[in-house]
């Protein structure tokens, strides 16, 4: 499997002789990166946000999934789960942006499951966190406001105990959007130096038996 990123919370997910998935495609009018050129055969929504729902961006007549339920694609098995928002900001206060719900996305590929947690704001309930079941690998919001704040994203990597770790949704000046930085969630994880890497490749045989953070660079298209 390829995992490559876009920024924000959009990714490509890529297995071979299996869909392909793209998460959470942007306008880059609404967050001052340039456009999408992307093909997929599947787009997944966490939410109905010009930042996260702008299917346009993607080419190929995909097969669009825009909330809860169980869906087979392409020997893609997705899971969809809903989860309000606590309408918080990181520090308590209520922002103008929180969004009414989010959708969490579980992705198995048969040998490696993806979770993507959207616009996750809280720790997850543990209902929610049995739908997703077995989490190989967690893309995992970080920049605070409406999202999780580093301390919470830690919380919830504790939670979910997956192998791999993609921090997404934090600051970047390739961006717009206003987001807490990359340095504050190392630091809860006490990181403190990281590569960054183009993509992750990985196989099932290839996971860390601990969990392990990968910092991904934004593809450039």
């Amino acid at each position: 499997m390829e995992i490559t990123w876009y920024g924000l919370s959009c990714f490509r997910l890529t297995e071979r002789d299996v869909a392909t998935v793209v998460t959470d495609p942007y306008d880059s009018r609404e967050v001052g990166h340039r456009p999408l050129k992307l093909d997929a055969d599947i787009v997944t929504i966490s939410h109905k946000s010009p930042d996260r729902n702008f299917v346009e961006a993607v080419r190929g007549n995909p097969y669009v999934v825009t909330g809860p339920g169980e869906y087979e694609i392409g020997s893609v098995f997705i899971t969809g789960v809903q989860t309000s928002s606590s309408n918080e900001s990181g520090d308590g206060r209520v922002s103008e942006h929180a969004t009414a719900w989010n959708t969490l996305y579980s992705f198995d590929f048969g040998t490696l499951t993806v979770a993507h947690l959207g616009d996750l704001d809280h720790v997850p309930t543990q209902a929610e966190i049995e739908s997703l079941g077995t989490v190989n690998i967690a893309l995992v919001p970080i920049g605070g406001g409406r999202l999780l704040n580093a301390a919470r994203a830690a919380e919830v990597i504790s939670v979910l105990e997956p192998s791999i770790v993609i921090p997404m949704q934090y600051a970047m000046p390739e961006f717009t959007v206003p987001l807490e930085p990359l340095s504050k969630f190392l630091k809860e994880m006490g990181i403190s130096e990281i590569e960054t890497q183009p993509s992750l490749k990985i196989t099932a045989a290839s996971l860390p038996e601990e969990t392990k953070v990968v910092v991904l660079d934004i593809k450039q298209h």
